[in-house]
């Protein structure tokens, strides 16, 4: 079965994007080869939010792979690029089980929190940069439920201080506030 990956960059202090939806500190480290990491993947899934910044900045950077777009006002006359869902529970679960690539879960924390909370994301995959937002859109915006994270691989990118950590998921069966 093909695996969802939360895939993102993200401030030492938890956030993914700056206060404003600013995404300036994100360094591009020399040694991360993005193409190779881009070839493990022939879906992108993305909410309202992250698409329309795609939009704006010429396209979401990955020639090829199919999108979905997750939003229960965007309509597909709006998106002749992607394919607009509004059941993301029904169309990840089926995505999941054709045959293909893995499937990069790009953006943003909202829609990382519903698929979490839905039991359908299996690997996190985070960039932590080496700055500090003190405010903005954290990783994981409040959620009910929690998940354990098994950690799979790790890298230390010296020249930018970027450190590469690698997860798997594994659910839990209670909330965050039960016993």
């Amino acid at each position: 079965m093909r695996r969802v990956c939360y895939s993102v960059a993200m401030s030492l202090d938890g956030y993914i994007a700056g206060p404003k939806g600013e995404y300036d500190w994100i360094v591009m480290d020399p040694e991360i080869d993005f193409a190779e990491m881009f070839k493990r993947y022939d879906t992108v899934l993305m909410g309202r939010k992250s698409y329309d910044m795609a939009k704006q900045q010429g396209g979401y950077g990955m020639p090829g792979p199919k999108a979905y777009v997750f939003s229960k006002t965007l309509e597909q006359a709006n998106c002749p690029d992607a394919t607009v869902s509004s059941d993301p529970e029904k169309t990840v679960t089926a995505l999941k089980k054709k045959k293909g690539k893995d499937i990069w879960l790009f953006g943003g924390g909202e829609l990382f929190r519903s698929l979490l909370e839905l039991q359908l994301v299996d690997a996190v995959e985070v960039a932590v940069i080496p700055v500090l937002l003190g405010d903005g859109l954290p990783l994981l915006p409040r959620s009910e439920k929690r998940a354990r994270l098994k950690l799979t691989q790790h890298k230390l990118f010296k020249k930018t201080g970027t450190l590469l950590l690698n997860y798997d998921v594994k659910y839990l069966r209670y909330s965050r506030h039960s016993a």
